[in-house]
């Protein structure tokens, strides 16, 4: 690296000396070209400090973004946003809907029922049905009879008659596909947080609620679980301030 040496004389020897060496860096850096020439003679120390600083800027670890504030970049379109997933089967119905929810037994055995229900109160939807029950092995192969092809099914039938499960019919406005919003994704591990499952479950196999997952599947299923004079039709104080 080049060095200045100042023994004496004035500031017009500093100042030479110093020209000579910026000259020298310059057309090294410039392949051999003789760069801009400044007087230094009669230069400001400010503009001195401020070539300097234009001069080695390429050097620098971290370089200022002004591009970020240049008016191209302002006005630069935005790329496209990437287009939603429609899923007709999540959306709510304006329509009164039935649905079945189930407290399965690890549910019940981690004292989770009053969590469980009242999340659906405080949505809003109406409760028509509730009972503790204990499944036997032939009304839950039934109600999964869709997943008697699955490897797993063996050990879900086990699992659901393992211990009292509670049965509850809801009523409302799109209850179906609310319920299953209110409940979470199938795997606890990806329900977003504020769902059952995000909330209060870690695993597929011990998801602790069942939930309808179609309108005609909320019926077939309330018929499934619930006896003929089991469930309770009445009008909540609330309704008028829940629909109009």
């Amino acid at each position: 690296m080049d060095a200045v040496s100042v023994v004496g004389g004035g500031s017009a020897a500093c100042l030479a000396s110093f020209s000579s060496v910026l000259s020298s860096r310059s057309r090294r850096d410039n392949g051999g070209r003789s760069p801009r020439s400044i007087s230094l003679s009669h230069a400001n120390p400010a503009d001195l400090r401020k070539h300097d600083r234009q001069q080695y800027l390429h050097l620098a670890a971290f370089r200022p973004n002004t591009h970020l504030f240049s008016p191209s970049a302002r006005h630069a379109p935005r790329s496209a946003s990437k287009p939603r997933i429609f899923l007709p089967h999540l959306v709510a119905s304006l329509e009164v809907e039935e649905t079945y929810i189930m407290v399965k037994p690890d549910g019940v055995q981690r004292g989770l029922v009053g969590e469980i229900i009242s999340r659906f109160e405080k949505k809003g939807f109406k409760l028509t049905g509730l009972k503790l029950f204990e499944c036997p092995k032939e009304l839950a192969q039934e109600h999964y009879k869709d997943l008697q092809s699955k490897p797993f099914f063996p050990k879900l039938i086990e699992y659901i008659t393992s211990g009292p499960v509670v049965c509850m019919a809801w009523e409302g406005v799109g209850v179906v596909a609310s319920a299953r919003k209110l409940i979470g994704s199938t795997n606890p591990l990806q329900a977003e947080p504020g769902t059952i499952r995000g909330d209060l479950a870690v695993q597929t196999g011990r998801n602790i609620v069942h939930g309808s997952d179609s309108p005609e599947n909320g019926k077939r299923e309330v018929a499934l679980w619930f006896k003929e004079g089991e469930l309770c039709q009445w009008t909540p104080s609330l309704e008028p301030w829940l629909v109009e």
